[in-house]
C-alpha cells in the first residue's frame, strides 16, 4: 500500500467506522438507533420521571416484525413516524433489536425482608 493510500485510509477510517456498527451486527445498529431516537419515550429515565410510551419487547405488537416496521415507519396518532428519518434497513435493525428485548414480567418486584411493605 502506498503512503498516500495509507494516509487516506487513516483519514477516512472514522467515517467508515461510524457508518457500520463495530461488530457489523444488525442488532447492534438497532440498539444504537433505539438509544438515539426511541429510548427517550419508551424507557423510564429516572425513578421519579414519567414514561411516555409503552415498554417495548419481543412481544410488542404481537411480536410481528412487519407490524413493528409499519408502526416505526408510519407512526401512530401518539407517535411520529420515522420513515423519513431512518432508511428501511435501519428500521429493520431497530425491529431486530426490539425482538431481543425480553418481555417484562407481570409479577411485582420481590419485597426484601424487613422492608416497610413486609410489615403489612
Amino acid at each position: 500500500m502506498s503512503r498516500r493510500a495509507w494516509m487516506m485510509s487513516l483519514v477516512l477510517w472514522p467515517f467508515a467506522a461510524a457508518a457500520q456498527p463495530a461488530s457489523g451486527d444488525q442488532t447492534t445498529l438497532g440498539m444504537r438507533l433505539f438509544n438515539q431516537s426511541c429510548r427517550v419515550c419508551h424507557t423510564k429515565p429516572q425513578l421519579a420521571s414519567p414514561q411516555y410510551a409503552p415498554v417495548l419487547s419481543m412481544n410488542t405488537l404481537g411480536g410481528k416484525a412487519d407490524v413493528m416496521r409499519d408502526v416505526i415507519g408510519n407512526g401512530t396518532p401518539r407517535m411520529p413516524g420515522f420513515k423519513y428519518h431512518f432508511k428501511p434497513a435501519e428500521i429493520d435493525a431497530i425491529v431486530a433489536y426490539i425482538k431481543t428485548i425480553p418481555a417484562p414480567s407481570d409479577a411485582p418486584p420481590p419485597v426484601k425482608p424487613g422492608s416497610s411493605r413486609d410489615a403489612d
